[in-house]
C-alpha cells in the first residue's frame, strides 16, 4: 500500500527536497542518515531520492517501530538487561560525528498509544542507557553541531486518528499530510523563496534581541509569573544553524522560534504550560509548574504526573532548565489551531521552556568552553531535554537588560518587538 496516495505529489517531492536542501543541506559525497517509523518508509523513499540527487555518498536508513520497544520494557526477563545497549550503537555515532555526516529523524509514529501505559522507571531506565551510549552524538554532533541535523514530521494514520475526532484511516493521514506540507511551505512552488526570506526573518528577530543585551525573561499571564535569568554569554538563535563544515543548516522543520540557554540557577517563579506533550508515551495534560532557585520544586496536570515526575527525577538536571524560546501568534502552526500532540509542531505554535540539557551552541564561544566555566555560567547537563508551551493569546514576554531596562518583545501572545 502507498502511504502517500491521496497527497500532492509535487508538493511531497519539494518537501523531501526541502529538507535535503535546508534541513540538512546534504553536501556531495556526504553520508545522510535517515530515521523514520517504519510506516513511513514510502516518504523516506522520497528524501534518499532527494539526498542522491544531491550528490550523497551514500545513504543509510534506519526504520523503527514503537512495538519493538514496549515488547522489550514489558518483556525483559530482568530489569538489568533494559540496561544493554549493542556495541555497534555507538560505534554508528561515532562514525557520524567523525565523518561530519548529515542526520534527519521523520519523526510521526505509526500508532501514538504504542508506548502509553509503560511502567515509568522501565522507560527511564531505556532512555538513559540509550542517551549514555550515544552521550558523545548529543554532545558533540548536536550540541556542538559536528552533523547537520534536522527532526521533520511523516503523517501517519495512527497520528492523524490520534488529533482528528471526525476523520479515519487514509482520510485522516492525507488531511494530515496536507496541514503539514502548509505549515513548511511545501504547498507552494515559491516553496524554497519563501524558505529564504523566512530564515532571515528569524534571524532579524535573534538579532534584535541580542542587541538588548537581555539579563533576564520575565513571562506573565494567567497562572504565570515566571522569570527565567539569562547568562552574559548567551545569544539568540533562530533561522538556522552552522555545522563545523561551515554549512547551514535548519535543525528543525518547520521552525518558528528564536531560542537560546538559560542560566538554570536563575529561574524563578510558576507558569501554566498551555499546550499538552508526550513524555515517555503519555500525554502530559493541564500542567502547572513552579521554580525556585532554579530548580522545579512543584507541579501539577490533570493527566500524566506520575510519569512526568519519573522523568525530571531520573537525573538532577531534569529539574532544571536548558532552554527558553520566543514564538509569536504569527506562526503557521498557531494559525493552523491544531493541537498536533509532538513536539515539533506544537513547540513552534508558543514559546517555550524545556527542562533539561541545554545547547552549548547558543552560548558565545560554546563549543570551545570547558565544562568548568560551562558550570560556572549555569549551563545546564542532562539525559533528559523536553519542551513545554507556555504561551497563548493571553500572555505577555518582557525581556530585561543588565542596566534594568525593559523591552517588550511578546504583548498577548504576538511579536512586538521590532515588529
Amino acid at each position: 500500500m502507498n502511504t502517500l496516495s491521496g497527497v500532492d505529489r509535487a508538493s511531497l517531492e519539494r518537501y523531501a527536497q526541502l529538507i535535503v536542501s535546508r534541513g540538512c543541506n546534504v553536501q556531495p559525497g556526504q553520508f545522510f542518515q535517515i530515521g523514520a517509523d517504519s510506516v513511513s518508509t514510502d516518504f523516506a523513499v522520497l528524501v534518499a531520492e532527494a539526498a542522491y540527487e544531491a550528490g550523497a555518498g551514500f545513504v543509510n536508513v534506519d526504520l523503527s517501530d514503537d512495538r519493538f520497544q514496549r515488547a522489550r520494557v514489558l518483556g525483559s526477563a530482568k530489569d538489568e538487561f533494559l540496561d544493554h545497549v549493542p556495541a555497534h550503537i555507538p560505534v554508528r555515532f561515532d562514525e557520524m560525528i567523525d565523518s561530519r555526516s548529515a542526520v534527519v529523524r521523520l519523526i510521526g509514529p505509526r500508532d501514538p498509544s504504542d508506548l502509553a501505559g509503560l511502567p515509568a522507571a522501565k522507560m527511564n531506565q531505556v532512555r538513559m542507557a540509550g542517551h549514555k551510549a550515544a552521550k558523545r552524538f548529543y554532545s558533540e554532533g548536536i550540541g556542538l553541531s559536528a552533523v547537520q541535523w534536522c527532526v521533520a514530521s511523516a503523517a501517519t494514520i495512527g497520528w492523524a486518528e490520534s488529533i482528528m475526532d471526525d476523520l479515519k484511516g487514509e482520510e485522516a493521514r492525507t488531511c494530515l499530510w496536507n496541514e503539514l506540507l502548509q505549515i513548511v511551505r511545501a504547498d507552494r512552488e515559491d516553496c524554497f523563496d519563501r524558505w529564504r526570506d523566512h530564515g532571515a526573518h528569524l534571524k532579524e528577530r535573534g538579532r534584535r534581541l541580542n542587541e538588548l543585551q537581555l539579563d533576564s525573561l520575565h513571562f506573565s499571564g494567567p497562572g504565570t509569573d515566571l522569570t527565567v535569568g539569562l547568562s552574559e554569554l548567551a545569544r539568540f538563535e533562530g533561522g538556522g544553524a552552522m555545522s563545523q563544515r561551515e554549512v547551514e543548516f535548519v535543525p528543525n522543520l518547520p521552525t518558528e522560534e528564536v531560542f537560546t540557554t538559560p542560566d538554570w540557577r536563575r529561574t524563578e517563579g510558576v507558569v501554566r504550560v498551555t499546550r499538552p506533550f508526550v513524555v515517555n508515551g503519555e500525554l502530559v495534560r493541564d500542567l502547572t509548574m513552579t521554580f525556585s532557585a532554579g530548580e522545579l520544586v512543584d507541579f501539577d496536570a490533570s493527566e500524566g504526573a506520575d510519569t512526568l515526575k519519573a522523568y525530571v527525577d531520573s537525573d538532577p538536571g531534569a529539574r532544571r532548565l536548558g532552554e527558553v524560546a520566543i514564538v509569536g501568534t504569527d506562526s503557521p502552526i498557531f494559525q493552523n489551531g491544531r493541537v498536533f500532540k509532538e513536539i515539533l509542531l506544537d513547540e513552534n505554535a508558543a514559546c517555550h521552556i524545556a527542562v533539561g540539557n541545554a545547547y552549548k551552541s547558543c552560548l558565545e564561544g560554546g563549543e570551545s568552553l570547558s565544562q568548568e566555566r560551562l558550570d560556572e555560567i549555569g549551563c545546564n547537563s542532562s539525559s533528559a531535554h523536553t519542551d513545554m508551551m507556555i504561551s497563548d493569546e493571553s500572555v505577555q514576554v518582557i525581556g530585561r537588560s543588565s542596566n534594568g531596562k525593559e523591552s517588550e518583545i511578546i504583548r498577548d501572545g504576538a511579536w512586538v518587538l521590532g515588529e
